[in-house]
């Protein structure tokens, strides 16, 4: 598939500018070591940062033209290229991290996946859409009352549109939850 902006449209794809993937895995604190689930990984953008990290990353890509180029990118890495929906994916059975930048259509039901009871989620830091990151982040959410018991979210970095290419229409910011 061509890396036009019109194919990119197609399926909703903004990746993320490599400075500002930089920054959010920064602010996310990944240590050596750590499993790291890269939801929505693109090309790499977050996936290349997070390994820098030492972390062990799953990164998970619906796309099968990019699913291959991320298994042929980081072919000698730490690295395991699932090709999965984000709302059907299987969640590791040992304590894991999430630090991705997921297509916006399916955050709240990645979010809900995340989240659910059994989840061995530690922390999360997600790049979504600035309205459904705030509304997560003050607990309005499908199931707060049963998950803000075991996590504190916050609003982390608020990120530009220019931040993506193509520029989505809405801002972004980065949803942090961190387990209790």
């Amino acid at each position: 598939m061509p890396a036009s902006g019109q194919a990119r449209g197609a399926w909703g794809w903004h990746p993320l500018d490599s400075r500002w993937a930089q920054r959010v895995v920064d602010a996310a604190g990944v240590r050596p070591g750590e499993l790291v689930l890269d939801v929505g990984a693109g090309l790499g953008a977050l996936t290349a940062p997070l390994l820098r990290a030492g972390a062990q990353v799953i990164a998970v890509e619906l796309h099968p033209g990019r699913a291959d180029r991320l298994r042929r990118r980081f072919a000698d890495a730490s690295v395991t290229v699932v090709r999965a929906d984000a709302a059907d994916l299987r969640l590791p059975a040992r304590p894991f991290r999430v630090v991705s930048s997921p297509p916006y259509n399916v955050s709240t039901a990645l979010l809900k996946r995340l989240l659910a009871p059994g989840s061995r989620l530690v922390s999360a830091d997600l790049v979504l859409q600035r309205a459904v990151a705030n509304r997560w982040s003050r607990g309005d959410a499908p199931g707060a009352s049963r998950w803000l018991r075991h996590y504190d979210p916050s609003i982390g970095l608020r990120l530009p549109r220019k931040a993506f290419t193509p520029s989505p229409h809405v801002d972004s910011a980065v949803l942090v939850l961190r387990k209790r």
